[in-house]
């Protein structure tokens, strides 16, 4: 692709994401959504195009860089620089979750957690739903439904918490100067996972000054890895259980728990299990011959 053309891309995922995509591809000045443009910035590095201010999914992450993401929205009038500010204070002032997360993992990272089998048939409060719920869930089965894959024969994995952060990427970078995960390659089929589970608070502070280049994937506090399929049971702050946490999916609340940040206001999803699996390929850029 000529880095000097323009191109378009075609992806589902919350508005305020494939708005700002689309804006900053056409070049267009405008809004956009999120905290940062990943997505535009790992496409536009692919080809060695620099993310200026209009050329400005992605992720799924609990803990820390959630908490950083979503809670420093007080801080708005500060600007950009408000993530710092309140990563700062958030460092300070460390969380960890309870939790697990299971997965299958890509050939290479079969080493990474125990053993496990496929927990994704919940029996949990949230299965059960009134007629008009169940209408509703019929309408959203109309869309395309994930790839087809048999997850209960794959060999899964598992990790259990305390958890600092989870960090599930699709793409290098995870902001204009986050570079998240940095192995991550375009429809290569898989995730790159990024995990925390216990770090000092200084070595933490070091470790996210690394974000920038990816460096901080090599700290020994940092577990990363590439999964085909991933599965989050989200659990309580460990040190405060009647305090759960946030899941945020590119600057977007997808999941606030108990005692979290405006936990008051409606969310697409509860507080509870969720699951990703990887289609290669389907999304499609276009771009002019």
């Amino acid at each position: 692709m000529n880095k000097q053309e323009q191109c378009r891309v075609a992806y589902y995922y919350p508005p305020s994401f494939s708005h700002s995509i689309l804006i900053a591809l056409d070049g267009e000045k405008g809004p956009g959504g999120g905290t940062g443009n990943g997505m535009v910035k790992s496409l536009l590095d692919s080809v060695g195009y620099p993310c200026t201010a209009p050329n400005a999914v992605l992720t799924i992450i609990r803990g820390l860089v959630a908490d950083i993401d979503i809670e420093s929205e007080k801080y708005r009038w500060m600007g950009s620089a408000r993530i710092d500010f309140y990563a700062l204070q958030r460092i300070l002032h460390l969380r960890q979750y309870d939790g697990c997360i299971s997965f299958v993992p890509a050939p290479g990272f079969e080493a990474y957690g125990e053993p496990t089998s496929y927990h994704g048939k919940s029996t949990g409060k949230h299965d059960s739903c009134s007629p008009s719920e169940e209408k509703s869930v019929k309408v959203r089965h109309h869309g395309y439904q994930g790839p087809n894959i048999d997850l209960e024969n794959l060999e899964w994995r598992s990790i259990s918490g305390p958890f600092v952060s989870v960090w599930l990427h699709n793409v290098p970078w995870g902001g204009e100067e986050t570079m998240a995960a940095p192995d991550a390659k375009f429809s290569d089929g898989y995730l790159d996972l990024i995990l925390i589970r216990d770090c000092p608070q200084l070595s933490l502070l070091s470790l996210m000054t690394g974000l920038n280049n990816g460096s901080h994937v090599k700290s020994p506090y940092v577990m990363y890895l590439k999964v085909k399929a991933f599965f989050l049971e989200p659990g309580p702050r460990t040190k405060d259980p009647t305090k759960e946490g946030i899941i945020d999916s590119d600057g977007e609340v997808l999941a606030r728990g108990k005692g979290t940040y405006k936990c008051d206001q409606k969310t697409p999803m509860a507080y509870d299990k969720l699951q990703i699996t990887v289609d290669q390929g389907l999304a499609t850029l276009f771009s002019p011959i």
